[in-house]
């Protein structure tokens, strides 16, 4: 296993010297490379990296903050019978989803660093974006970066319990891991911030359980007022979908298997996906976004093409793409 954790911030693929780097770098099977080879390689690597680092995110605050303006008026559209139901759910079910990249990019940094002017707006763009979803930022941030520091390690990544051996039976555990009594998904979260003990983990908690109680007062009081189907068409159901959806193509799709595969290069694949690559939210390249954080979920495809020579050389399959 390698002894430099996984990059979680934007701009922590930068910090760490290149010859310790290296150094701390598993040889894949068959890799003979020498040192000054492999040194030279992650010198270019970081080099092509940096071209596509940042970029534009002016459209994820909008999407952000538009979506979540959406979501809300379909409250009142449709009870009023404005929006059909139908179309309302469906749209839920989209921004609910979606919610999660603008949120992602967030979580990172990526919209704006900490301690700059416009820090608010990347922290506000997390908080709405993950709402329909019913999972507060705090606790996604500090569970995502976990993630990318512990990555496919059966202890310590907290999303190791999507590991499943088909795409059959991933899609089953996004559900299943979110029953009472099983320790997955949000359950698995809260033991492991509980263990943390933090300030930061103490506060997650708590906004999970204020966002949950909220959560369950407003279907109640709906359902109360003769509103059930709105609740269920606009919150409830398009919830569940998207959870599902964003644990089979951000968690299982882009890091199966997850055994044994901990090093740099191992702990993501590069994936055909049958929904292509915006439906399946940018995963087919995860791992570029794994090795670079900073580089905005829009750019992940074209800045793996322009490494793919390199990647290649430190034997990543790049056979799919």
């Amino acid at each position: 296993m390698d002894t430099i954790r996984q990059p979680g911030y934007a701009d922590e693929a930068f910090t760490a010297d290149v010859e310790a780097e290296v150094a701390g770098l598993a040889l894949r099977g068959g890799n003979d490379l020498d040192k000054h080879t492999r040194v030279d390689l992650l010198k270019q690597e970081r080099a092509i990296a940096r071209e596509f680092h940042s970029g534009r995110m002016w459209p994820y605050v909008v999407a952000a903050w538009g979506g979540f303006a959406l979501w809300v008026s379909l409250f009142p559209l449709t009870m009023l019978g404005i929006v059909p139901l139908w179309l309302a759910c469906i749209v839920a079910c989209v921004l609910a989803t979606g919610g999660y990249v603008t949120s992602h990019e967030a979580m990172h940094s990526n919209i704006a660093r900490p301690n700059t002017k416009y820090r608010w707006v990347n922290e506000w763009v997390g908080k709405v974006s993950t709402i329909p979803i019913v999972f507060p930022f705090s606790m996604a941030r500090l569970m995502h970066l976990e993630h990318h520091y512990h990555c496919n390690d059966p202890e310590k990544d907290p999303d190791y319990t999507d590991e499943a051996p088909s795409a059959a039976w991933a899609w089953y555990k996004t559900w299943y891991n979110r029953q009472p009594g099983v320790d997955g998904s949000i359950h698995h979260y809260k033991r492991i911030l509980a263990g943390m003990g933090t300030p930061e983990a103490k506060k997650a908690l708590k906004d999970t359980l204020l966002l949950q109680l909220f959560f369950m007062a407003t279907l109640f009081t709906l359902a109360w007022n003769g509103y059930a189907l709105v609740a269920a068409a606009v919150w409830w159901l398009p919830r569940h979908v998207g959870l599902s959806y964003i644990r089979f193509y951000l968690s299982w799709a882009p890091h199966h298997p997850r055994e044994g595969n901990t090093s740099r290069y191992d702990t993501t694949r590069i994936f055909k996906s049958r929904l292509g690559h915006t439906m399946s939210m940018g995963m087919e390249t995860h791992l570029i976004h794994h090795l670079y954080p900073g580089i905005p979920n829009h750019r992940t495809k074209e800045a793996y093409f322009a490494l793919k020579p390199i990647l290649q050389k430190r034997g990543v399959d790049c056979s799919a793409l």
